[in-house]
């Protein structure tokens, strides 16, 4: 795998090429299945994370929320997953980069169909629907728009049954039949268990179950916490000693020719309560000039201007916020790369006529549009490290 990002944490000026870009192609969240479906020999799928190992049985525990730099600051309440670190009693983890905005419908999405953003199509937490107008909320579906349209793509797990290897997802039964499953992580069979225990357990159960198999467990209550409290919360610690216990429970029970690979989603900032660290769209007349949508969330915000404003907006929103935001036009940001090496001609619309990512401790709330967003405590969805590197750590059996 090619090395990690440089990321420097101040760069000047705040050009858009000055923004450090996921590893599309060799260290994104994107090449981790194809990786893995291609060391079963699964037609189609290329090894793009060349250090790993191929194996007859492939688990993935995605931890929704757990940053590589949180983790890394944490081991007293995360020791097992701290053994497995490069450098850590031959721990060999490493960090990917999520892929652009760190989200949790984007990341979810280039998991589970191996591809980037501007291909898979689900490039915010809220983008446009060029169809209809409106802002489509991509983690709860809503309006909804037929899924097969919004995401024609088959998963890693739909081509990986169809090569006959036993694929399935163990996660909460809330998550079975929602569309964003049913883009993103659909394949072989779903299996709803209430508690991190009974998960962990079933997909032991399940990876015993083929010669080759490919299963995909997830845990959502450490980003819960650390957006209700944040990441420096002891809320938020309890969680991670928690799910700590479920990852080493898992490992003690993987069947022969296995190896679990435990990632995450996104990491997380903790954002303080002031107008200097939350600039309220809703309050600032000079940003709501010419919009006419305002898409993404707090620190990757997609802009919609009014026809024929696009240009006034992006030179206003350049001003406003200064150096604390890295801001560019839609065709800007697809050419520095931010949302992979391409753009399906159906994604094109969907990403703002603006595109304004968070460099420093800040976001842009919207108090009256988006009250529940505007009060979370941590945020994520922007090119720094705190939210775009997350672990890859194995343990193999």
């Amino acid at each position: 795998m090619a090395q990690p990002t440089t990321w420097d944490s101040h760069p000047e000026p705040l050009a858009v090429d000055s923004a450090p870009l996921p590893e599309y192609g060799s260290g994104s969240l994107a090449d981790l299945l194809p990786t893995l479906a291609a060391g079963m020999g699964v037609p189609g799928m290329t090894a793009a994370i060349t250090e790993l190992t191929a194996a007859d049985r492939n688990c993935v525990f995605l931890i929704d929320g757990l940053g590589w730099e949180q983790l890394r600051t944490h081991p007293d309440e995360a020791p097992f997953m701290t053994s497995l670190l490069a450098g850590s009693r031959g721990g060999t983890g490493r960090p990917l980069t999520t892929g652009y905005p760190a989200t949790t419908a984007t990341s979810l999405a280039s998991v589970g169909t191996g591809l980037p953003p501007g291909a898979h199509g689900l490039p915010g937490y809220t983008v446009r629907d060029p169809a209809t107008g409106e802002l489509m909320n991509q983690l709860r579906w809503q309006p909804w728009t037929p899924p097969g349209v919004w995401q024609p793509y088959p998963t890693v797990f739909e081509l990986a049954h169809a090569a006959g290897v036993h694929a399935a997802q163990v996660s909460s039964p809330t998550f079975q039949n929602t569309p964003l499953t049913q883009v993103a992580l659909s394949g072989g069979t779903f299996h709803g268990r209430l508690s991190g225990e009974d998960r962990v357990d079933f997909a032991a159960e399940q990876l015993a179950l083929g010669d080759r198999s490919l299963i995909y467990t997830y845990y959502a209550e450490l980003d819960g916490a650390g957006h209700r409290y944040g990441v420096a919360s002891d809320t938020w610690r309890g969680q991670l000693m928690y799910v700590d216990r479920l990852v080493q429970r898992l490992a003690e029970q993987l069947p022969p020719r296995t190896a679990l690979y435990i990632t995450a989603d996104h990491g997380m900032v903790d954002i303080p309560f002031d107008e200097h660290h939350r600039i309220d769209f809703d309050a600032d007349w000079e940003l709501r000039a010419g919009v006419a949508l305002l898409g993404g969330e707090g620190r990757a915000r997609h802009v919609y201007a009014v026809p024929g404003a696009e240009s006034d907006v992006l030179t206003c929103w350049r001003e406003v916020l200064g150096e604390q935001f890295w801001v560019a036009s839609r065709d800007e940001a697809i050419a520095a790369g931010w949302f992979g090496p391409r753009i399906d001609d159906r994604v094109y619309a969907r990403i703002g006529d603006v595109v304004a990512a968070a460099r420093d401790d800040v976001l842009i709330i919207a108090s009256e549009r988006e009250p529940k967003e505007s009060a979370m405590v941590g945020n994520h969805g922007s090119l720094t490290p705190a939210e775009q590197l997350v672990p890859l750590l194995e343990v193999r059996s």
